[in-house]
């Protein structure tokens, strides 16, 4: 990554690529990038500095407030829901995440990391300011914070989403997971926390809190979950109310979040922030209605916690399921995610998701561990096949749900990404039975 720069005092670039140094460079020093400090000297820089001291070069650091959203699930819908009510509110705003990077509504990098290398998001920051913007938003990967992704910068505002079982393949342990998230919060800086998560710890200074089931600085009433959301919030001892087309439990959280994030960053009257976003409708892939006639919905959920919110919430109507589990990734979770899905689900058909160097059939056996063969279960390991299996089961009265890519447009297979997206799929395979009624 390269940023090129105005000419400052003979310097032209910033780069944290030692072999895009030469004399006129500023190397941005990593943990990342550590070990080739001497082959950028050794390609004449002399000047290398670390991602704080980048983004004060820049200009950065007091020219723009950064909110981080961090939690296993939850921080791709919070941080959209941030970005939509701050739009709407007519402030201009950049976000970055799992989806790419935004900036006042126009899309400038496709879909990368939850968190990018820092100097990426330096990078994002800088064309944040030149536009103007008065916020950016950012999901925080646990990843980015063991990796030091998130060094130099100072956020405005710290949020915690929940903490469940995920990424065990990297960080091994549930414990050592939880440590990571409890380290973004142990500064002094704004912090907003999920009070119903109990795991997590936290720096009370300056900490705020939001919950439905216990006591919050922002606490839900009262909620109903018929036809989207409607809820009302009390903040000490005023009561507001606010609406969503959204679905789902676990998006009664998101939204709270997004709503106490708003205000406590004193961008407007509480009222305002409920009624702009009422605006926001969710975001691609995340319990998207794909269809209505069948009903068919995609959702990213990949892991037994994320199931189950999106399971749970839909828990009133008969249910088939298709989904699978990605490979190269925490085995732990696949015998539970087949568990949760036969919880919920009146009819299942397992499949494969991104097996990566996995064989797919193996993936698929462990989670098959985790359930009981029933006549109502199916396997097919191929994906397309799956998704038509279970758009032929489909009774009138039962909803579809296809979990755990949402708006991921490829399968990746032995180190290739294939062209494939499930909501493609189900509207390609809808349609081509409609004409041949």
């Amino acid at each position: 990554m390269k940023i090129e720069l105005p000419n400052h005092n003979t310097f032209l670039h910033v780069t944290d690529n030692s072999n895009e140094c030469d004399a006129s460079s500023i190397f941005v020093l990593t943990k990342l990038n550590a070990m080739y400090e001497q082959s950028a000297r050794d390609h004449g820089c002399t000047h290398i500095i670390s991602p704080k001291a980048c983004l004060d070069l820049l200009g950065i650091r007091d020219a723009i407030k950064i909110i981080g959203i961090t939690g296993t699930n939850g921080k791709t819908t919070t941080a959209a829901a941030i970005y939509s009510i701050l739009l709407d509110l007519g402030k201009k705003v950049g976000l970055q995440g799992t989806r790419g990077c935004f900036i006042n509504d126009h899309r400038i990098e496709e879909k990368s990391l939850t968190t990018p290398p820092i100097l990426q998001t330096i990078h994002n920051l800088k064309l944040a300011v030149e536009a103007g913007c008065e916020y950016f938003v950012m999901e925080v990967s646990s990843h980015a914070i063991v990796q030091n992704r998130i060094d130099g910068i100072a956020f405005a505002l710290k949020i915690l989403t929940n903490v469940t079982q995920d990424h065990l393949d990297f960080h091994k342990t549930i414990d050592e997971y939880i440590a990571v998230k409890s380290r973004f919060f142990d500064d002094e800086s704004l912090k907003l926390i999920n009070k119903d998560e109990s795991k997590i710890r936290f720096n009370r200074t300056n900490a705020m809190s939001y919950g439905i089931e216990h006591p919050a600085t922002y606490k839900i009433l009262a909620y109903s979950l018929k036809e989207g959301i409607s809820a009302a919030v009390a903040k000490i001892e005023k009561v507001y109310e606010f609406e969503s087309p959204l679905h789902g439990f676990f998006n009664l959280y998101n939204l709270l979040a997004a709503i106490s994030a708003v205000d406590m960053l004193g961008v407007a009257p509480m009222e305002s922030i409920c009624e702009a976003l009422e605006h926001f409708g969710g975001v691609e892939g995340r319990m998207e209605v794909v269809s209505q006639d069948p009903l068919v919905i995609v959702d990213f959920a990949h892991t037994p916690d994320g199931m189950e919110k999106v399971l749970d919430s839909m828990k009133e109507r008969d249910l088939v399921v298709v989904f699978g589990a990605g490979g190269d990734r925490d085995r732990t979770k696949r015998p539970k995610m087949g568990a949760m899905a036969q919880r919920y689900a009146k009819k299942i058909v397992v499949t494969s998701d991104n097996p990566r160097s996995e064989d797919p059939q193996s993936i698929i056996t462990e989670i098959l561990a985790g359930m009981n063969h029933h006549e109502s279960l199916h396997v097919e390991v191929d994906r397309h096949e799956a998704i038509e299996k279970a758009l032929r089961m489909q009774a009138p009265n039962e909803v579809l749900l296809i979990l755990g890519k949402g708006d991921e447009t490829y399968q990746e297979i032995k180190g290739k990404k294939y062209p494939f997206d499930d909501r493609s799929v189900v509207r390609e395979l809808i349609a081509q039975w409609a004409k041949q009624k």
